[in-house]
């Protein structure tokens, strides 16, 4: 199994703004504050986490388990 990959692009739904971030391996981010507007992000329904509701990558669990999830940017 590939190491799964540690960074991930979160773009804020409100204002647009990007940016990269590191993943912790060993929990979930489920608040986030955009660093463009500080709208307080929180998973969207079926996500455990931001980086799955909003990110370019989902969280480490997700991706050594290969479940599909919802990618919105």
């Amino acid at each position: 199994m590939a190491e799964p990959q540690l960074q991930s692009t979160i773009t804020c739904p409100h204002c647009g703004h990007r940016a990269t971030e590191q993943m912790p391996t060993n929990v979930c981010v489920v608040i986030y504050a955009c660093k463009g507007c500080g709208e307080e992000l929180k998973p969207l329904p079926d996500d455990c986490c931001v980086f799955c509701s909003y990110g370019s990558v989902p969280c480490p669990p997700v991706q050594e388990a290969g479940a599909s999830t919802r990618y919105l940017y």
